[in-house]
């Protein structure tokens, strides 16, 4: 009967006891929330907002975080959502972006482009069925591994102690990150059952007690923030400008490539298939209509969380009350902002211990799937090239200078977008035709 129960954790619509919902419920919440909190606060300190509309934006950030999530969980109107296990947030891939339109435009700026961004969201998943041939294992698993590649330096600089922060690169902030990561990889590789299942949170526990013995802890944001606020539409206003509204739906447009990505590192991780174009069409079609909604109340886009995709693939529990649950929680979180100041008094150096063998599983989930086709000059090349293109040049930090600056913004500053693009171009070039010809 026992084995039973543990084994609704691994079944989508099966119902856990709540002693089990609860860790892996917080290890997702625990992963995701300082990515949720921290674009709102880089994009409020760019564009000049008072404290209290700072505290608004992370709130919005939150809520809208959850409702995307629930939304991908329970399919809204049978094509809204893609009732696969995945958490939803604050995407950093806008960030860049977001921060340049602010500076130059303004917050409304933002949401004006964000509305019409939504919109060609929704489009594409529509048609996914149709486009879905651009995007096959070996395009797909290339986009993955760039994922899974640009959050390493994410989390060596969690590791450091958070860019910025004067203790950046301290010997203690390596000792905390050092020991949670030591926690982590002990629980996930040699125990069992629960232990095993729960070594993020566990390892972030210890991590956690680690940082309160050192004084590492600030306590001064639970003290400052309120006990409940509501969220208001167009708070911050609404403008339609040409030039944030077209960088805007080009990154939308990307990231819908990158969603496709993050639903297939998720089912081939975790379920052990690849999605269907009707999941695809409703996770895309889910992530633009939550985004329409969040640009009139104030919310950063949200996008798939890598970190949580590969927290599913490493667990491989697919149950959706644990997400349920995780959700409730930002949701709390987001109407009493003394919860949401709880979770980030978590210090970067945990986080970055705990989370680095997440990412390093999505990474390998994609070479799993560029694995999965012969390995062909051909299919070699178009991976290779893809990556050296990406990668290089996103850390080739000035080698767009002669460009526009948002040619840099768009391109320069990721290495999931310009990769996804050459791999598109690359793939098509190389390989469609042969297709052609064997079909």
């Amino acid at each position: 009967m026992s084995e039973k129960k543990e084994d609704a954790l691994f079944q989508y619509d099966a119902k856990p006891q709540l002693s089990q919902i609860v860790p892996m419920g917080l290890q997702h919440v625990v992963a995701a929330v300082v990515g949720i909190v921290t674009p709102g606060i880089m994009i409020a300190k760019v564009c000049n907002l008072s404290p209290s509309d700072t505290t608004l934006m992370i709130q919005t950030s939150l809520i809208f975080s959850a409702i995307a999530t629930l939304i991908q969980l329970f399919q809204l109107f049978g094509k809204i959502g893609s009732r696969l296990p995945v958490m939803m947030g604050a995407s950093f891939a806008y960030v860049p972006i977001l921060m340049a339109i602010g500076a130059d435009f303004g917050i409304a700026a933002i949401f004006g482009a964000q509305l019409v961004g939504s919109v060609v969201v929704i489009v594409v998943g529509l048609l996914i069925k149709k486009i879905r041939v651009l995007f096959p294992p070996l395009v797909t698993g290339t986009v993955i591994l760039s994922i899974g590649l640009s959050l390493f330096p994410v989390a060596i600089k969690y590791m450091a102690g958070g860019v910025g922060n004067d203790d950046f690169g301290s010997v203690q902030n390596w000792v905390v990150a050092l020991i949670t990561f030591g926690c982590v990889f002990f629980f996930n590789y040699f125990s069992k059952g629960f232990l095993k299942l729960s070594s993020i949170l566990n390892g972030m526990v210890v991590g956690y007690i680690l940082s309160l013995i050192l004084k590492m802890v600030d306590f001064q944001p639970i003290k400052d923030a309120s006990i409940f606020q509501m969220i208001t539409p167009l708070h911050f206003g609404m403008e339609f400008k040409v030039v944030p509204i077209l960088t805007l739906v080009v990154m939308f447009i990307v990231d819908s490539v990158q969603a496709i990505g993050q639903f297939t590192a998720t089912t081939v991780g975790a379920m052990d298939r690849e999605p269907t174009d009707k999941e695809l069409s409703g996770g895309i079609i889910g992530s633009g209509t939550t985004n329409f909604l969040g640009s009139f109340f104030g919310s950063v886009p949200v996008a798939t969380f890598g970190q949580n995709v590969g927290l599913v693939s490493v667990t491989k529990v697919i149950n959706k009350y644990v997400m349920v649950f995780a959700s409730v929680l930002l949701l709390v979180a987001g109407f009493v902002p003394k919860i949401a100041a709880v979770l980030t008094t978590i210090p970067y150096a945990v986080i970055g211990g705990a989370t680095i063998s997440v990412f390093a599983t999505i990474s390998m989930t994609g070479i799993r799937m560029i694995c999965s086709q012969e390995l062909s000059p051909t299919n070699t090349g178009v991976v290779g090239l893809s990556l050296a293109f990406g990668v290089g040049t996103a850390l080739s930090t000035g080698s767009l200078s002669g460009f526009p600056d948002w040619v840099t913004t768009i391109f320069g500053n990721s290495e999931v977008i310009l990769t996804t693009l050459v791999a598109v171009l690359l793939n098509l070039i190389l390989n469609y035709h042969k297709k052609k010809e064997t079909s």
